[in-house]
């Protein structure tokens, strides 16, 4: 009789703590996610400032084009990086 119930314990025990690491697991990939916040508003930031840079030097487009694009495209992989951490803590 003892032996069912400590049988009964240990395997609701177990269930419990597969859904309570599910859950952080999913919790942790939403703080994850919310990570991508700040690459965006700061690719906002650096588009809008190219854009006041190319009204007052016109002839300066082409440079100021080159430069933004690699500057997002650095700012953009932390954005990636947050995703990519979000999606294996999915996967777990």
């Amino acid at each position: 009789m003892f032996e069912m119930i400590l049988d009964s314990v240990v395997r609701f025990a177990t269930e419990y703590n597969e859904h309570f690491s599910s859950g952080l697991a999913y919790l942790g990939a939403g703080v994850a996610v919310i990570a991508g916040l700040g690459p965006g508003i700061g690719q906002g930031f650096a588009a809008g400032k190219a854009a006041e840079a190319v009204g007052r030097q016109p002839e300066a487009q082409g440079k100021i084009l080159v430069t933004t694009l690699v500057t997002q495209a650095v700012a953009e992989t932390t954005g990636l990086y947050s995703l990519l951490v979000a999606l294996i803590l999915i996967g777990k």
